[in-house]
């Protein structure tokens, strides 16, 4: 009788070496942060170094927006940025949420007009979620089914 060995899904393809997994997650965290980071740096006495910016529609940024945001949807990026982000602060870009790519694009239309960028994970969705305090008209609170449609890309 041959025995035989099952590895499982998470395994099945080995992982990474220690310097070539510490490569990557460095690299990762040169282009995205998160919600409770960007709170935190937004909480602290100071400037915080960076710009938020919320790429969604009116609509959405009437609903709620973290304060302070710059409110730029994607499409109004090549015409309006200069007006309104200084090129030599860097900008951290937020959507709805992660089942969304609108502040990736909105990312990547920055970069593309050379300003420094950074995407922060979970989006709007995940602030609220998180608890955070956040500016507009969804004071009762935001779920799935009264939330406007981000309309961003």
């Amino acid at each position: 009788m041959t025995a035989t060995t099952t590895v499982n899904p998470v395994l099945r393809v080995a992982p990474a070496a220690p310097a070539e997994a510490a490569a990557y997650f460095r690299a990762s965290l040169v282009f995205h942060a998160d919600v409770s980071d960007v709170a935190a740096a937004l909480a602290a006495d100071g400037d915080p170094g960076f710009v938020v910016l919320d790429s969604r529609s009116t609509e959405s940024w009437d609903q709620g927006h973290i304060p302070g945001a710059v409110h730029l949807p994607t499409a109004l990026i090549p015409e309006q940025a200069a007006q309104l982000l200084d090129r030599g602060v860097p900008v951290v870009t937020y959507c709805w949420g992660p089942g969304c790519n609108g502040a990736t694009r909105a990312a990547l239309a920055l970069a593309e007009l050379g300003y420094q960028v950074k995407e922060m994970l979970g989006g709007f969705e995940y602030w609220a979620r998180e608890g955070f305090v956040y500016d507009g008209l969804g004071t009762g609170g935001l779920s799935y089914s009264t939330v406007a449609r981000c309309r961003c890309c």
